[in-house]
């Protein structure tokens, strides 16, 4: 386990008392392209994954990259974190790592005859979990109380985390040696969900020539202060959602619990965090007001990973991205899609 400290956590019960009312979503969007300017000049060719990664970022919610090894899945956490100047800290998931190593242990203090809590990796603003299915699903399920309720339980005491408070998490695919697949519960806390891929054969050679001598991390800084991104966040709470925009998320997602190839669909949780992305998306495109657009492009990277097909289904090779791309297509030709209008 690495700890990678650059400040120290801000009360949450202050930071309210930081946030600028008056940010204009055309500030938001300047400063959302400040840091994804900053990420892509290390991660090549991934415009969209940075996008979904600041999507997330504004919506408050937590990231799980998935992909091969190799392919940059922790460069991309690690250029994130390093844009925003807070304290950020990184657990390396292994099979020996215990639930006290990621929230803390209570120590017995001799001299003062008290035990003392000692907190874990995970007090930190941005939390990037490494290769998180690697570690067992008892380590693994020490973060679910974390990722909710933002704060943690040890020996009956309960200590609030940071805020803004993020994990971003990388893991390997299910059927690598080593791997533990993460479990309903865990998968449901992440909002969204993002593969890399392989870069293009240009992407490619620009990170051949641009590599040759240092890491393009130790060439990027901070781009946005904490305070400055709690700002960015409150904004992205603030933009208008309609009534008609909630029911076409809800009829989503009631299609991916009703739909014959699927034997799990979307929880409410997963609803809430739709609208809450889509949200943050319209943040980032200077709009406050959300469109149907947003809701359908961020369907698949919040909603596929939550989603279990049957066994019919995997027999068939029919992919949850596949089905879920269906029930999109079939909400949108029965539900008349309502117009994203300003409030």
């Amino acid at each position: 386990m690495n700890s990678l400290p650059t400040k120290q956590p801000t009360d949450a019960a202050s930071a309210a008392d930081d946030v600028d009312p008056d940010m204009t979503p055309e500030e938001l969007q300047t400063v959302a392209e400040q840091i994804a300017t900053n990420v892509e000049a290390v991660i090549d060719g991934k415009h969209e994954a940075v996008r979904v990664a600041l999507t997330v970022l504004l919506a408050e919610g937590h990231l799980l990259i998935e992909d091969v090894p190799g392919v940059g899945k922790t460069m991309l956490a690690k250029a994130l974190a390093k844009s925003v100047d807070s304290s950020v800290s990184r657990i390396q998931f292994t099979p020996d790592l215990l639930p006290s190593d990621v929230t803390g242990v209570s120590v017995y203090n001799q001299p003062d005859r008290r035990f003392e809590f000692k907190p874990g990796a995970v007090f930190a603003n941005i939390v990037i979990g490494d290769e998180i299915n690697r570690a067992s699903p008892k380590t693994q399920s020490a973060l679910l109380e974390c990722m909710e309720e933002r704060h943690v339980t040890v020996d009956g005491s309960t200590y609030p985390l940071p805020d803004p408070f993020i994990v971003i998490a990388t893991q390997n695919p299910v059927e690598m040696e080593g791997t533990y697949e993460l479990p309903e519960a865990q998968r449901d806390r992440f909002m969204a969900r993002i593969a890399m891929g392989y870069p293009d054969e240009q992407a490619e050679i620009e990170m051949l020539t641009g590599r040759d001598t240092s890491s393009p991390l130790a060439r990027i800084g901070a781009v946005v202060s904490t305070e400055r991104l709690r700002q960015m966040m409150s904004l992205a709470r603030r933009v208008f959602a309609s009534d008609a925009l909630k029911q076409y998320a809800v009829a989503i997602a009631h299609g991916t619990r009703e739909d014959p190839d699927l034997r799990l669909g979307a929880s409410p949780r997963a609803t809430l965090q739709l609208v809450r992305a889509a949200k943050a998306r319209a943040a980032l495109a200077g709009r406050d007001f959300v469109l149907p657009d947003d809701i359908d492009d961020l369907a698949i990277p919040v909603l596929a990973h939550r989603l279990l097909p049957t066994s019919r289904a995997m027999g068939q090779h029919h992919e949850r991205t596949a089905v879920l791309s269906e029930i999109v297509a079939r909400v949108v030709a029965a539900t008349p899609v309502p117009t994203g209008q300003q409030k």
